[in-house]
């Protein structure tokens, strides 16, 4: 005996999924024929593919809902759209996952509700709108809104990262630079200084005390400090105090919190106008872009704003009353409240606040790089001038 699932239609019509167990295919179909319905499609559960567990890009993601917008835009039925997707990704584990979106479908979910079942490929947001697309008979016009959306959006992403890309190279090649130093080339010194027998001045005693800290103990243990430091910091940032202050912490931050916070104002303003645009609640609305803020600060701003909307009020004040966001934001959301055309106001201001974001990750960049040329300056020639200085001596002795 096999578990199938079915799909057969009733005589008045209507669509009936269920599992059933049996010995074969024909068995099931027998089954449903004796049952008077007509059989639609029947599948072995144990023959069905489980998606894979590998990674999706945001790529992927995109290049999938243009083309499936355009499919439906061409009067393509959904089910043969989302086969050739199928067909034609190059992810494999997308592959999967379009296959078990078909099957569903196939079986009388909506497109939604299939896409729910896969939330690391498409998020809250993504289902949503479709769900609203769905609703509305709209749906390659949202699919292709969505594309758009995350095309801006993973843009946005890249321009915060690549800011922060930077100054760690710059502070992972010191590390390395320094404890080349300090391992290998400061013991050669250190036996040449020994075999002289001169009074080191202190810069060099403290260079040597580190290389032999650095080549003891010491090394592993500082290591170790490191990677639990880092461990520890990571388990407290995933509970809700923990994030909460660290986001308020980055926030504060001179020039970082100034990108930090230019790129969630773009991100919950073009993320709200884009679901307000496609027919989801303002509540709703609120409540996923509250999930995909990225920072606690304004997720508990967005949620205050909802709560405010719940109870009669309006966005624009509990917005203004977290601080977080400009002046200029709530101005204009407030206009756009008061006229009815909120979503075109916060598209305005999420195309502003994307080239904010450039401005001020450009910034960053260039202040970013004097600070690091002199942090390598200081550290790597303060330790060459630390190994001269005795040398200086010898030859004053020598003399």
């Amino acid at each position: 005996m096999a578990s199938f699932t079915y799909t057969a239609r009733a005589l008045n019509g209507e669509l009936k999924t269920a599992t059933i167990d049996a010995s074969s295919k024909d068995d099931v179909v027998a089954q449903l024929r004796r049952q008077r319905l007509t059989v639609v499609k029947v599948d072995e559960e144990a023959k069905r593919k489980k998606p894979r567990g590998g990674g999706i890009k945001m790529r992927d993601i995109v290049i999938f809902t243009r083309q499936f917008s355009t499919m439906i835009n061409s009067g393509l039925p959904l089910v043969q759209a989302l086969d050739i997707l199928a067909k034609q990704s190059e992810n494999k584990t997308l592959q999967d996952v379009t296959r078990a979106v078909v099957f569903d479908v196939e079986s009388g979910h909506t497109v939604a509700d299939a896409l729910r079942k896969h939330p690391r490929a498409f998020n809250e947001l993504y289902v949503n709108m479709v769900a609203a697309g769905e609703a509305g008979g709209i749906l390659d016009t949202i699919l292709m809104r969505l594309a758009v959306f995350m095309e801006k959006n993973d843009a946005l992403v890249r321009k915060v990262k690549g800011a922060m890309i930077y100054p760690g190279v710059i502070m992972s090649v010191a590390a390395i630079a320094v404890s080349v130093l300090l391992i290998f080339v400061i013991p050669v010194f250190e036996n040449m200084f020994g075999s002289v027998g001169l009074a080191l001045p202190l810069p060099t005693r403290i260079v040597i005390g580190l290389s032999k800290f650095l080549r003891g103990w010491g090394g592993l243990a500082t290591a170790g400090a490191v990677v639990g430091g880092v461990a520890l910091l990571k388990r407290y940032y995933k509970t809700p105090t923990g994030k909460l202050q660290i986001d308020k912490m980055l926030l504060a931050f001179p020039v970082l919190g100034d990108v930090l916070r230019k790129s969630s104002v773009s991100r919950f303003t073009r993320t709200l106008g884009t679901l307000i645009s496609s027919g989801v609640s303002i509540l709703d609305g609120l409540e996923i872009t509250a999930k995909t803020a990225g920072n606690r600060v304004i997720q508990d701003a967005i949620m205050a704003s909802r709560a405010s909307i719940a109870g009669g009020d309006t966005i624009a004040a509990p917005l203004a009353k977290s601080q977080v966001f400009p002046p200029m934001v709530i101005s204009m959301i407030a206009v756009g409240e008061s006229t009815g055309g909120l979503d075109e106001m916060l598209a305005k201001i999420a195309d502003f606040y994307d080239e904010e974001v450039d401005a001020a990750v450009s910034g960053l960049l260039s202040l970013l790089e004097p600070v690091m040329i002199v942090f390598l300056g200081v550290v790597v020639g303060g330790m060459v001038v630390a190994m001269y200085l005795p040398i200086f001596d010898m030859i004053n002795a020598v003399q």
